[in-house]
């Protein structure tokens, strides 16, 4: 049985694959970054948790603007 804590983790997963698999595809690629920004914020929910993990999303969101060079930007 999954705790307590783990819950809004799952949850935010879910909410992520579904932007991948029902909006991400009809939208024009526009992420500079590799993973991309849904990939990214899903491994970091995964890895970090869902506070952490969203910090860290949120951060990487931040910076992914037509002004920022992107480029290979792992989960730490």
């Amino acid at each position: 049985m999954r705790s307590f804590r783990q819950i809004p983790q799952t949850i935010l997963i879910g909410f992520i694959r579904g932007y991948q698999l029902l909006i991400s595809p009809v939208l024009p690629p526009s992420c500079r970054f590799h993973p991309s920004c849904s990939e990214y914020a899903r491994q970091a929910v995964s890895k970090h948790g869902a506070g952490k993990g969203s910090w860290l999303s949120l951060r990487r969101l931040v910076r992914c603007h037509p002004f920022h060079h992107g480029g290979y930007d792992p989960v730490p």
